[in-house]
């Protein structure tokens, strides 16, 4: 049993529930705990197993007390939860710390939203986790490909709900994923949606488009992904939800980007998989863009020309840098 704390100065590492001082009453355990540095303000707990190794089938919380013996400060919160350690279940609980006269961060249910590609034939023996950052902390690793919601599977994608409780993150800005596997094979991940669970808006999406090889003698797989944008409706005609905007996207408030690609004269320069773009700027970084409507030619990306696109985009300062790639379809 481990717990990690987060304050105000940063996150504290793993602390051990090993050092038990006494059982006060019945099913009521104390422990004596020491951070090493200075967490300031804390604002969040987050309590569960470091591993799924123990036979414990469940784990009840009932009721979380905790006192500073240098200040005396006190906090206590009811749980009542029942953590699901099964094989691959989320095996952590999350609260918030409250004090006087300062509100409360509140526990949110999320929804990770997987649009992939050969994992869900494979989640008996493929065991897959995402850290999820945001400006208040982070999730830490939660499993995947349990109790999924909502699955989807076609001949070429699928998609799957994973459901998760937290304190909530403030603005998420990345996810980290981890991968590994009892056997080799290839793993698809298109892209993950980040959302609350009872709200239909912003969703973050996290655009990944990679295959992943998995060796099953080797360390587990690790990949970061940035924010790509975030996508919001538009409620403002007649407070009826329109079609989906990437958020300050609204008219007025456009910048109109021409782009001209040039593609090399050199033998299988050209491609034909999808090509995107994204525009970062001193003030924001666009939605991702899929080059597919060039101006001059119906078959873009071919060997020695030039294609050009329009693009249209919130405003994002002074253009500084951009990101370019393909999904690696076709030649």
């Amino acid at each position: 049993l481990v717990m990690f704390f987060y304050g105000s100065n940063g996150k504290s590492d793993p602390v051990s529930m090993g050092n038990k001082v006494e059982h006060q009453a019945k099913n009521q355990v104390a422990y004596d705990i020491h951070l090493p540095t200075d967490l300031g303000m804390l604002y969040k707990v987050r309590l569960g197993l470091q591993s799924l190794e123990n036979s414990i089938s469940q784990l009840s919380f009932h009721h979380f007390k905790m006192q500073n013996t240098s200040t005396l400060d006190t906090f206590s919160f009811t749980i009542n939860k029942t953590l699901p350690l099964s094989l691959n279940g989320d095996r952590w609980i999350e609260f918030p710390v409250e004090w006087p006269l300062k509100e409360a961060l509140s526990v949110v249910t999320y929804h990770i939203i997987v649009f992939s590609r050969n994992i869900l034939t494979k989640r008996n023996v493929v065991h897959m986790t995402a850290c999820v950052y945001g400006t208040h902390g982070d999730t830490g690793d939660r499993a995947l490909l349990w109790s999924l919601e909502n699955v989807h599977q076609g001949e070429d994608s699928e998609s799957f709900v994973v459901a998760m409780d937290a304190v909530e993150l403030g603005e998420p800005d990345k996810i980290i994923l981890l991968i590994s596997s009892k056997v080799d094979c290839k793993l698809e991940v298109r892209k993950l949606h980040l959302k609350e669970a009872l709200k239909d808006d912003p969703i973050y999406v996290f655009e990944v488009n990679e295959a992943f090889s998995v060796d099953a003698n080797n360390p587990e797989i690790q990949k970061e992904i940035p924010v790509s944008f975030v996508i919001k409706r538009d409620k403002r005609k007649n407070g009826v939800d329109n079609n989906s905007h990437i958020e300050g996207s609204q008219p007025g408030n456009l910048t109109e980007y021409i782009i001209k690609v040039y593609t090399g004269d050199k033998r299988g320069a050209g491609t034909d998989a999808n090509v995107h773009i994204i525009l970062f700027g001193n003030e924001d970084k666009s939605e991702v863009f899929q080059l597919s409507q060039s101006l001059e030619h119906q078959d873009p990306f071919e060997r020695g020309r030039v294609d050009t696109f329009k693009v249209m985009t919130k405003k994002i300062g002074t253009l500084h840098s951009i990101e370019i790639g393909h999904d690696g379809k076709g030649f």
